[in-house]
């Protein structure tokens, strides 16, 4: 019997990536990708573990779980940090703070 490709090898390991590339989109899309990523890849490896030698691609499951869980986290540290920034700071304050370091990168210029 030939071996077969698992079905959502490939589309785990694209959305692990996807999730790690979109964690800064205020962390919801890097999330959202890195939960279905983990879905997907826990219904593979179920599949994989019933029967071993049938299937192939489980190291692309294993390394877009790995992946999934590097944006879950990336994602959900930039969501809380976001929050943050939104609870504790007006738009006012944050353009102030914003053209505050323009400046002084641009006075850190000028002196080299």
């Amino acid at each position: 019997m030939e071996k077969q490709k698992l079905p959502n090898a490939t589309a785990v390991l694209v959305l692990g990536i996807l999730s790690i590339l979109t964690c800064c989109c205020w962390g919801f899309i890097g999330l959202i990708l890195g939960i279905v990523a983990l879905v997907l890849a826990k219904k593979d490896m179920a599949l994989y573990i019933e029967n071993p030698e049938q299937y192939l691609g489980y190291s692309n499951i294993n390394t877009g779980k790995v992946l999934a869980i590097i944006g879950i986290v990336l994602s959900s540290l930039y969501l809380i940090f976001m929050i943050y920034l939104e609870i504790n700071f007006t738009d006012e304050e944050l353009k102030g703070i914003q053209e505050n370091l323009i400046e002084k990168i641009k006075h850190q210029q000028q002196q080299e």
